[in-house]
Order: C-alpha cells, then structure tokens, then sequence
C-alpha cells in the first residue's frame, strides 16, 4: 500500500521508534503520516537508540510508550494498514511491558539490569 492509498481515519500499525502502535491516520503530509495512538503493540526499548543494548553510553534513556491518544508523525514506510480489534490502550501497555520483561529475562548483562530498572520505574508511572 503506498501512502496514497491511506486515508485520514485509516486503522493502522505505526513503528516510533523502537515501540509499535496500533492508531489511526489523522493527516497524511509530503514525508510522515500523522497518526493518534490508541494501543501498544511493542514498548520501546530502554536505552540509548544509536547505541542499542548498550550500557556505556552518555545517557541511558527511559523510555516511555507514547500516551493515549498522542499524535506522533511516522515516517510513511512505518505505517502498515491494521484491520483487527483494537485493544483496549492500558492493558495492551501492561502486555507491551510485561512482553518486554520477559524479553529481558534470560542472560545476565548490564544492560538488561539497567533496562529492568527503566522498567519498573515506568510501571509504577503508568500502573499506580
């Protein structure tokens, strides 16, 4: 589907990131699709995003889900058309996240403790 093909209201997956998002198109412009986030499908990962998986890095970043409803514009090869059930946007958030725990667990590294830590302390935000 090219970005000609998507209209304004179009149910779509978006990759922001590291996250994926199921939302839908509010505006198409020349290089990005505006699109309004209503469920995660993949939390971003925690760190540096230049330099993945990596703990020496300047700042390790914590990184959040795009919130309900947030509007982020995606680059036009990011968006797929979406055609199933929409999920509900917190508990598609705690599957996101607790997906991603479970994609940390196994091996022992610092980045992995470091991410972990990232994670809790997002959830004690989004959860409380």
């Amino acid at each position: 589907m090219s970005d000609s093909q998507f209209q304004i209201g179009d149910k779509v997956t978006a990759i922001y990131k590291t996250g994926k998002y199921i939302g839908e198109i509010t505006d198409i412009r020349p290089n990005a699709i505006l699109v309004r986030m209503l469920a995660v499908a993949k939390h971003p990962m925690q760190g540096d995003l230049h330099n993945p998986k990596q703990i020496d890095v300047g700042f390790f970043h914590q990184r959040r889900a795009l919130a309900f409803r947030e509007q982020a514009n995606v680059p036009v090869n990011m968006v797929k058309p979406y055609d199933g059930d929409i999920p509900d946007y917190k508990e598609s958030l705690r599957e996101a996240v607790e997906k991603m725990k479970e994609d940390l667990d196994g091996g022992d590294s610092e980045w992995k403790e470091k991410s972990l830590e990232m994670i809790r302390g997002l959830e004690e935000d989004y959860f409380k």
